[in-house]
């Protein structure tokens, strides 16, 4: 009989490495493609790594250029987030609009049943629809940046990674004889931008586009200080201000129109409610029909209980049972239930 094929994203890096062994191991032909996302000048060492991987696991391995496609839809969405005045999750839209549809689209193109990923996170079905859920390991489970696939992406995923820890991963590597893959660094941040992002917007964007120095105020409108102009600045950030008073204060509201940059103490912060627009949900009732819900807002942060309704305008509107600080326009909310099931999310407004 023939194998099963299965259209796997390669990266080069530690977790999709293993995800080949893994798969092919349970019995599947891998076919190995490599994206070129993004990378800094002299920065294709992953596709050389990938390539040797693929060779050695006997596996076919091709590239697939889509640095323009990222630029245009990553790159640029995240400059026009700072702009105007938005906190951007770009890892989020990068893995929902275009990494998982890609592996989608090419594998139809070549006739293959599975997609999958080196990602640290599991699927279920429950009552005839799929869902993903957190990975064992709980410090590398990538399920919060995955709440807009759906359910055509979501059947067909294949999820080795899933009920290892890394520990695990780098461990199976090391015993296949696969040493390189399994002391490789860990990626970290944002692929395109893994520094200091106001760096990142000073090189992208032209002087014309940023504002310059404008002021900061405290809650009442007095004038505190000056900073480098609001795209530089985001809700709930404390450090980094270039301000000193003898208290601590945070970023509480950035109003791009005037340039100006709100600080206040962090109680100032705290919110009971936030609207969410481009959202997804698996099982619309699930999420909106009144039951408490799990939202969390962060990566691998805070788990907070909160009702889910319908808004004017097509946007989910989200109650919060307890008080959560520092929400700002732009972020990501994933919702989840008590069995930990990933149940869909939005973008914050």
């Amino acid at each position: 009989m023939m194998k099963e094929q299965v259209l796997l994203g390669m990266s080069g890096g530690t977790d999709s490495s293993v995800a080949a062994m893994l798969l092919q191991e349970a019995g599947y032909e891998v076919v190995g493609v490599t994206f070129r996302f993004y990378e800094a000048e002299g920065g294709e060492a992953h596709l050389d790594d990938a390539r040797q991987l693929a060779a050695r696991l006997g596996i076919r391995h091709c590239v697939r250029d889509v640095r323009d496609e990222f630029r245009r839809r990553i790159v640029r969405y995240f400059t026009d987030e700072y702009l105007a005045a938005c906190t951007p999750v770009p890892c989020t839209l990068c893995n929902n609009l275009l990494k998982w549809p890609l592996l989608a689209q090419m594998a139809d193109e070549l006739g293959i049943p599975y997609i999958a990923t080196g990602h640290y996170v599991r699927k279920v079905c429950r009552e005839g629809k799929f869902y993903l859920a957190p990975a064992a390991d709980p410090d590398k489970d990538q399920s919060f940046f995955l709440w807009g696939l759906k359910q055509d992406i979501l059947r067909r995923m294949l999820l080795p990674m899933g009920d290892l820890t890394k520990a695990e991963a780098r461990a199976y590597a090391a015993r296949r004889g696969f040493e390189r893959v399994a002391e490789k660094k860990d990626s970290l941040g944002v692929c395109f931008c893994p520094g200091d992002y106001r760096a990142f917007l000073r090189r992208e964007l032209p002087a014309s586009a940023l504002p310059g120095r404008g002021q900061f105020l405290d809650e009442k409108g007095d004038f505190l200080g000056w900073h480098e102009g609001y795209p530089f600045y985001t809700v709930g950030q404390r450090r980094g201000l270039g301000i000193h008073l003898n208290r601590a204060v945070y970023v509480k509201e950035i109003r791009r129109e005037r340039n100006e940059v709100v600080l206040a103490p962090l109680t100032s912060l705290y919110r009971t409610e936030m609207l969410l627009k481009d959202w997804n949900l698996v099982d619309e009732a699930r999420v909106t029909g009144g039951a408490e819900v799990i939202v969390k807002i962060r990566y691998r942060k805070q788990a907070n209980r909160c009702r889910v309704s319908a808004a004017d305008g097509g946007l989910l509107r989200v109650d919060l049972l307890e008080p959560l600080e520092a929400i700002a326009s732009g972020q990501a909310a994933a919702f989840y239930d008590a069995e930990g099931l990933l149940l869909g999310g939005g973008i914050i407004v």
